[in-house]
């Protein structure tokens, strides 16, 4: 069960760590060809945050960088119309071309039949990845804070992002704060800090801090070496949640698409969305975590809280780019298999 402090004493709901970028999505052509691109902004912290926001109407924050240049203007402005706020965000001067700090861009194409969702990162040297312990006032951040969340990729982008988020961690601990960590395990953002093994010790040093865990089977075993959930809730006592995504893709448009959670030694299952039609998979998981975390905020319970974030998971994935573009109503219609409906 959550025990994130009332609402009323805070002012946000959840506060995020994380790198937020630039995606350029060719739409239905593939990025080594295309020749015009869709801007969005994404990022798998910020999602959370943002998807809270816009379909839930929760006060989130985003703790991040950004280069102070007409990219970085341009990914402020997208963040803005997602409502989440900005406070937070620090501002890092531009050295003209980019030699020591810039924004982070990400092509990604959304595949078809056959043809799986290609990513092609370009977000070396990004203001947020040379973040260091001290940038922020942790304390004062956690003081007005319900829940934090962060994860794998934004640990994943330097040597110093891990102490950033311990750091919060802590701070959150001191304050009674939830923290929700998604461990979103990307080997290409790991390579260049020694693969695997400094995934798996970097994840294992801040598990200790982490009371909702979101990651599948595979990730357990690679970063934490360990083969089951009860495993984990072991190895880790102040853990009280662990969830999961369960997807079966037939092809990159047609998944069968559901969640489980874990707590208290029970299992709860979410229905299952058979054959779900997808449009765009890319930030389908966030959703899900954000759906998991509105429920649980509100004291709806596991059962309540893992439907209501593999329905906002589904919805999500029927629209372009990384964040949710449903309302909390059609989540909710989505629970309830309704099923596809005109709106006049």
């Amino acid at each position: 069960m959550s025990n994130a402090p009332s609402s009323s004493s805070k002012t946000f709901d959840l506060v995020a760590l994380g790198e937020v970028m630039l995606r350029l999505d060719p739409g239905d052509g593939r990025v080594a060809t295309a020749r015009t691109f869709q801007a969005w902004e994404g990022g798998g912290e910020y999602n959370v945050a943002r998807g809270l926001r816009r379909c839930f109407g929760m006060r989130t924050a985003i703790v991040t960088a950004l280069a102070d240049n007409p990219v970085g203007r341009l990914v402020e402005d997208l963040m803005l119309q997602g409502g989440v706020d900005l406070r937070y965000v620090r501002w890092t001067p531009y050295d003209g071309v980019g030699r020591e700090v810039r924004n982070g861009l990400n092509f990604t194409e959304r595949g078809f039949g056959l043809r799986g969702a290609v990513g092609c990162s370009d977000r070396g040297h990004t203001a947020v990845s040379q973040l260091r312990r001290g940038d922020f006032d942790w304390d004062a951040i956690m003081a007005e804070t319900r829940w934090f969340h962060t994860g794998g990729i934004f640990a994943a982008l330097s040597a110093t992002a891990p102490q950033v988020a311990a750091e919060a961690m802590r701070a959150a601990q001191r304050h009674g704060v939830t923290v929700s960590y998604d461990l979103n395990y990307r080997p290409s953002l790991w390579k260049a800090l020694g693969g695997p093994a400094a995934a798996g010790r970097v994840n294992r040093e801040l598990m200790p801090f982490v009371n909702v865990l979101f990651g599948g089977g595979d990730e357990l075993a690679t970063l934490l070496g360990l083969e089951a959930g009860e495993d984990v809730f072991r190895a880790f006592p102040n853990l009280t949640t662990l969830a999961t995504t369960r997807r079966i893709a037939t092809s990159a448009g047609r998944n069968d698409w559901g969640a489980v959670v874990v707590q208290e030694g029970r299992e709860y299952a979410s229905p299952v969305f058979r054959d779900l039609e997808i449009f765009d998979r890319v930030g389908g998981g966030d959703s899900f975590a954000s759906g998991l975390i509105y429920g649980l905020l509100g004291g709806q319970g596991p059962q309540w809280a893992v439907e209501c974030g593999a329905a906002h998971g589904a919805l999500a994935m029927t629209t372009p780019g990384d964040t949710s573009m449903a309302t909390r109503d059609e989540v909710l219609s989505a629970m309830r298999m309704e099923g596809v409906r005109t709106e006049r």
